[in-house]
Formats: C-alpha cells, sequence, structure tokens
C-alpha cells in the first residue's frame, strides 16, 4: 500500500478531487476510476499539487539526471509502412535509410571520450538485418571501448524481433545479449495499449500483452527496465487508464521497472499526422504535465516519473518538476527518432544547461547512475554554468 501522503484538501477547486485527497492522506490506493477522474478533471493545478505532494514525499527536492549518450544504430524496420505515426523509419533501399557498421557505432560512441557520459541508450528500428550476431558484437566491442559505461539497450519490441528472425525464444535472446553486454532495457515500443487504438496506429507492432511479457522476462533474469505511454495521438482517457493499470500490475508482480515515462506524440512529418490534419500541432502543455502528474499519483509502485524534454521542451519540463516529476532524462547527445517527427527541442543539452534548468525551478540537482541510485549533488558552490563539470563540487 502506498504510503500516506500530507496534504492540504482546500486546494482543490474541483470537488472530485476531494475524495481522492482523501485517499492519498490515508495512504489508500487509487482506483481505475480515480484515474480516470485525475484525467477529467479541469483542476489542473489541484491534480499538479497532489502529485507534487506525492513526489516530495518520496523524494523532497532533488531531481535527478542522467549523463548518457543516445545511439541509434539503424532507421531500417519492417514495419516501415505500418507505423503510421513514425518519421524515423526507412525501408532498406529507401532514400535517407541507415545501418551503422560496428567502426561507426564506436567512431559515434567515442563522443563519450572526455565527458562524463556513464550510460549508452541504444535503440533502433526492425532491421532484418541486425540480428542477435549484430547487437552481441556492438555491445562487446562498445564494453571493451568504455567499460564504465552502462548499457541500456533495445526496446521490448526490438527484443521480440530479434527472437522472431532468430527462430529463439525471447528468454533466450535476452540471456545472450545480457551476457554480450546488456544492462538495463528502456520503455520505448508501448504506444498505448489498447488494441483498438494499436490497430490505428501501429496495426503490425507487437501488442500490449506480448511487451508486458518481454519485461515480464527480463525482470525475471534480472534486468531493470523503465516503461512508457504514447499519448495524445487518437487513444482514450480509458485508454490511458487501462496502459497504466497494466504497467502498475506488472510492477506489483516484479517490482522491475525503474521509472515511467509519458510520452508526447508528435504528428509532424508522418502519417498519422496527416491523416489527422494535425501537422504543425502537438500535444499541449495542460496534456503533457497532466499526463506526468497522473502517472506520480495512480503509479504509487513507481519511485520514478521522468519528464522527456526532448519530447516536451525544456520549459514544460522544467514546470514539471512541480506536478510529480523527480528525472529529467539527461544529456542525450544526438537524439535522432523525435526529431525526424518534428521535435525541434536541441538534440543533447549540456550539464551546465541541465543544472541551471532544474535549480531555476528551484530544486536540487543530482546526477544519478541508470539504476537511479545518486551519484553527486550539485550544492550552491556549483552554479557557475562555464564551469568545468569534470570539477564541479560534489557530495
Amino acid at each position: 500500500m502506498p504510503a500516506p501522503i500530507q496534504f492540504d484538501l482546500d486546494r482543490l477547486r474541483d470537488t472530485r478531487l476531494r475524495p481522492i485527497g482523501e485517499k492519498l492522506r490515508a495512504g489508500e490506493r487509487l482506483t481505475a476510476d480515480d484515474a480516470l477522474t485525475l484525467y477529467q478533471s479541469p483542476d489542473l493545478l489541484g491534480v499538479g499539487a497532489m502529485a507534487d505532494a506525492a513526489n516530495r514525499a518520496k523524494h523532497g527536492d532533488v531531481v535527478t539526471f542522467a549523463a548518457n549518450q543516445h545511439i541509434n544504430p539503424t532507421n531500417v524496420c519492417v514495419l516501415r509502412k505500418t507505423c503510421v505515426f513514425c518519421g524515423y523509419a526507412r525501408l532498406p533501399k529507401e532514400e535517407g535509410a541507415y545501418r551503422y557498421t560496428l567502426e561507426q557505432v564506436l567512431a559515434e560512441s567515442d563522443r563519450a571520450d572526455g565527458t562524463i557520459t556513464r550510460e549508452f541508450h541504444i535503440v533502433g528500428g526492425l532491421d532484418m538485418q541486425a540480428g542477435l550476431e549484430y547487437y552481441q558484437t556492438m555491445f562487446r566491442a562498445l564494453k571493451a571501448r568504455h567499460p564504465q559505461v552502462h548499457i541500456k539497450a533495445l526496446t521490448a519490441v526490438e527484443i521480440a524481433h530479434i527472437a522472431r528472425i532468430e527462430k529463439m525464444s525471447r528468454e533466450d535472446v535476452l540471456i545472450a545479449l545480457r551476457e554480450a553486454g546488456l544492462d538495463t532495457m528502456p520503455g520505448g515500443g508501448a504506444e498505448t495499449f489498447s488494441a483498438a487504438v494499436r490497430d490505428v496506429i501501429a496495426d503490425k507492432k507487437l501488442g500490449g500483452t506480448d511487451y508486458i511479457d518481454v519485461h515480464r522476462t527480463a525482470h525475471r533474469l534480472g534486468i531493470r527496465s523503465n516503461c512508457t505511454m504514447l499519448y495524445g495521438h487518437v487513444e482514450s482517457m480509458e485508454d490511458r487508464v487501462q496502459h497504466l493499470t497494466m504497467l502498475r500490475d506488472l510492477q506489483d508482480e516484479t517490482g522491475g521497472f525503474l521509472a515511467f515515462i509519458p510520452l508526447a506524440y508528435h504528428p509532424d512529418d508522418n502519417e498519422l499526422g496527416k491523416t489527422l490534419g494535425r501537422e504543425g500541432t502537438a500535444t499541449t502543455g495542460f496534456d503533457d504535465l497532466r499526463n506526468l502528474a497522473v502517472g506520480r499519483l495512480f503509479l504509487d509502485n513507481f519511485e520514478h516519473i521522468k519528464s522527456h524534454w526532448i519530447m516536451v521542451s525544456s520549459a514544460v519540463s522544467q514546470i514539471a518538476l512541480h506536478f510529480g516529476v523527480n528525472d529529467i532524462e539527461g544529456t542525450v547527445v544526438r537524439e535522432k527518432i523525435y526529431h525526424a517527427v518534428g521535435a525541434h527541442t536541441p538534440q543533447g543539452m549540456t550539464l551546465p544547461a541541465l543544472l541551471t534548468l532544474i535549480r531555476g525551478a528551484g530544486k536540487r540537482p543530482a546526477e544519478r547512475d541508470s539504476f537511479y541510485r545518486i551519484l553527486r549533488e550539485f550544492d550552491d558552490a556549483s552554479a557557475d554554468p562555464t564551469a568545468d563539470p569534470l570539477a564541479l563540487t560534489t557530495h
């Protein structure tokens, strides 16, 4: 059961939120109906205030980030024509298609040299020529070249794809990749679990129950993971609640999820955006903040709620630090996938910029590792954004 949360019920302007606030104060778990009310209430500030109180009870004023680098080794994907929300994928002979050689992967990884990078985040397309051996060789080479860097790689969809083309079980694929250097898994590919929604946006993609099963298997093998939800396309509020419920249920079972990250749909440069007539119209900050806050309140068995600043902007992510968020992704370095569908944010963020963003929200920045263990906190003496990141005062 969740711990009781101290919260002033008088801050709630929507009377429908009051029973939810009382549950939180009593340490009672919210129901699916409660989550739906949180999504439907016009009192965003009330929802946010409850989420902020829940977050402060767990993390105080500390906001964490990772020194990470994204590597997207291939955009070739067998689902190029069926995942209509994606603008990143290409067919093998299509203009712009690429698949990194090992030398190209290592050349990109060398950006980590002389920096504070501690994690490689590796995801890409479902490429028929990028099977188990491709990733085993890559992971072993990265570990040999950068032994200090954690490998967070391959979504559940990619794991299932490799298992299918290699005619192996998903468990055996995960074991082989773990032995090659896989440390944890990202949460991408979840989209929205509703079968009706997936029929519209990704009808050939791994289904919601299979996504859950891959993560369940990974957790059983000691491979922890993140999880996500793509929102702001054709899903209903009920679909969102169903999705969160499935995540919460698996977390009750395994405890293997590290963080929940809502992902905002970007309608530019993809077929779904054209069909919906939504090009140039992204999600609203109102909805971005609400999804984070509902995640914090409903997913009571999750320690960490992350705002992906690349998807919603650094400004919205900064505000989100008062809507239940305790983690703000990281330095990233050359993100490609979300920028292929219209993200206008930078492809990376410097450490001084991250510190300024977090401090600007009245929070205390702390660098974490990939398991969300705090490595160092930054005191006021290190506020100079021109300071050498490696020389900043830490505790």
